[in-house]
């Protein structure tokens, strides 16, 4: 008997989706409170949250692709079993 694997990549991609998001409030919350608190700013620090802002980008992109990669899956699935 096949075992048959079946992965929700739709909710993988959604989980991404939250995760990056909650990382790209987090840099610019930091950004942000660098820039109103008046007092002289890190430049290592303002560096380590554009690399995190850019990180987050990247990963929210990634994963916006796998959730429309995973509805054209489901969308060939539903037309191939009609």
């Amino acid at each position: 008997m096949p075992i048959v694997c079946y992965m929700d990549f739709s909710a993988i991609a959604l989980q991404g989706l939250e995760q990056a998001q909650a990382q790209m409030v987090n840099a610019v919350s930091g950004l942000a409170g660098a820039a109103a608190s008046g007092l002289p700013l890190d430049t290592v620090a303002l560096s380590e949250e554009a690399v995190a802002l850019s990180s987050a980008k990247t990963n929210y992109s990634a994963n916006l692709t796998v959730l429309h990669t995973a509805d054209q899956m489901d969308k060939q699935a539903t037309d191939l079993m009609a």
